[in-house]
């Protein structure tokens, strides 16, 4: 349904009048943080669960990407150091995600720098919250000096080219980049690679390593409604993030194949496995 309305009130007003024919919403296509105050104020008031592509999608299929990129190059998702470019609705979304499977140091930035507890320029809400669950040794300056021994970008900034090799050769051993920006990355993969980026994955097709929310969206929500779920939760965004990940057959594993193709069949029955005993409360 596309809405001829931008104001927050009027759009939580019509979602909250359709709600008694649909078995859940999916919200798109709507500026941060204003996305993020609606889907607040309708996972409050709904009976519905409600599903945002950016920030519930993209932090999943993330999350899977990078479990299966954790076991290729040897590393614990509590040991490393992830750097998150953007602060909008999905950078927000898999910082979250992220810190609720157990990773203990990211550092997330937007266009002024790395975000941290007492910083006050260019915040919001969502912000300060980041603030307070992530960058626990309180970095600042810009994204290239956050980015020094990282083992972990993951770019959801909308910005072309946004980091260089140079910044790849300061990270740690075997560095992980995930240029989900489409369709331009935020470093072309073969840049990356040259400076030596072990793993390297876009949101784009023309590139191998595909993390797109398309993995996510259409096989998670079929399940939501099979399953009658009542509402998203982290522990159901983690299992669907598992179920994905574990979708790529052992004999094709490898460093330029981490994630399932989309149209595998087998993504739709190992989440709904997977969420056979997930409590959606």
């Amino acid at each position: 349904l596309c809405l001829n309305e931008t104001k927050k009130d009027q759009i939580v007003a019509t979602i909250k009048a359709i709600e008694p024919v649909f078995g859940a919403i999916n919200l798109e296509d709507i500026e941060s943080p204003k996305v993020l105050e609606i889907s607040e104020e309708l996972e409050k008031s709904l009976s519905i669960p409600v599903f945002h592509d950016d920030r519930h999608g993209t932090s999943v299929v993330a999350l899977a990407a990078l479990l299966n990129s954790l076991k290729l190059v040897k590393k614990q998702l509590n040991a490393i150091k992830i750097v998150i470019a953007g602060a909008g609705s999905a950078g927000y979304g898999i910082a979250k995600l992220l810190v609720a499977a157990g990773c203990r140091n990211i550092v997330v930035t937007d266009s002024d720098g790395a975000i941290y507890r007492g910083r006050t320029k260019n915040m919001n809400k969502y912000k300060t919250e980041l603030a307070k669950i992530t960058n626990p040794k309180k970095q600042k300056g810009t994204i290239y000096d956050v980015m020094k021994n990282a083992d972990v970008f993951i770019g959801v900034s909308g910005k072309k080219n946004l980091i260089n090799g140079k910044t790849i050769k300061e990270m740690k051993k075997n560095p992980i980049i995930f240029a989900l920006t489409n369709p331009d990355p935020e470093i072309e993969p073969k840049v990356a690679k040259s400076a030596g980026a072990k793993i390297i994955a876009t949101g784009s097709y023309l590139y191998p390593n595909k993390v797109n929310n398309a993995l996510v969206f259409p096989h998670l929500m079929r399940v939501i409604l099979d399953r009658k779920i009542r509402k998203i939760t982290p522990k159901l965004l983690i299992s669907t993030a598992k179920a994905i990940a574990r979708t790529v057959p052992e004999k094709d594993f490898h460093y330029n194949n981490i994630m399932p193709d989309m149209y595998d069949k087998r993504i739709q029955k190992n989440i709904s496995r997977a969420l056979i005993h997930v409590a959606s409360t």
